[in-house]
């Protein structure tokens, strides 16, 4: 957004700023333990000083942030232990959605998923680690999308965005995408199916390899 058009006070600029800084650590462009000046950040962003503070405030209480005492601000470290513990509550949320998405998906749906699983085989078969990682992602967002469960769909979100440097790591880790590929193929073939035991059965299956990958 050019900066004359950047909202410089008020809500919107605090929405201006939480979306920025939000955005920026999702896609890995600010690392974890990485510090968040405020002046710096508001110079960025064209807001003031105390739209990036209550902005940090509320990314704090997404996970994203952490408040370090006399330290100021910094993205939140999420260790491998907390992560294995927010991957086992995926696999609750997952598999419940996974389960609608098997009752609930259009057909236009189904075939939306079958679309992004001969994808996901091809980015793998090509050797394109991080093309594979986006529609991993793509994927477990359609299946949460389709299943129609709100409240599961916003609890994950918050869930997933603590994940994502876990989340990078492990699509660049030599063979991983090989093997969840199946894992993924395994989902859509039971959501296509119409087995909603069998697509949970197969969400947790996938999220209890990740829980492994994890420690490894």
């Amino acid at each position: 957004m050019p900066k004359e058009a950047r909202p410089s006070t008020g809500e919107q600029a605090r929405q201006h700023a939480l979306a920025q800084v939000r955005q920026a650590i999702l896609q890995g462009e600010m690392a974890p333990a990485q510090r968040l000046v405020e002046n710096e950040l508001a110079e960025q962003f064209g807001v003031t000083r105390a739209s990036v503070r209550a902005a940090l405030i509320e990314l704090e209480s997404e996970g994203l942030v952490e408040r370090i005492r006399n330290r100021g601000s910094r993205v939140r470290v999420v260790t491998v232990e907390e992560a294995v513990a927010i991957t086992e509550c995926r696999m609750v949320l997952e598999g419940l959605c996974a389960g609608k998405a098997a009752v609930e998906a259009s057909d236009d749906q189904l075939d939306q998923l079958v679309a992004l699983g001969e994808a996901m085989s091809k980015a793998v078969a090509d050797g394109e680690p991080v093309t594979y990682s986006d529609l991993n992602h793509e994927l477990h967002g359609r299946i949460r999308q389709f299943s129609g469960q709100q409240v599961a769909v916003g609890l994950l979100e918050r869930l997933n965005a603590q994940l994502v440097r876990h989340r990078f790591q492990l699509a660049l880790r030599p063979g991983r995408p090989q093997k969840s590929l199946s894992e993924h193929l395994a989902m859509i073939d039971a959501i296509r199916a119409r087995d909603p035991q069998a697509a949970e059965r197969a969400v947790r299956s996938h999220l209890a390899g990740v829980i492994d990958a994890l420690r490894e």
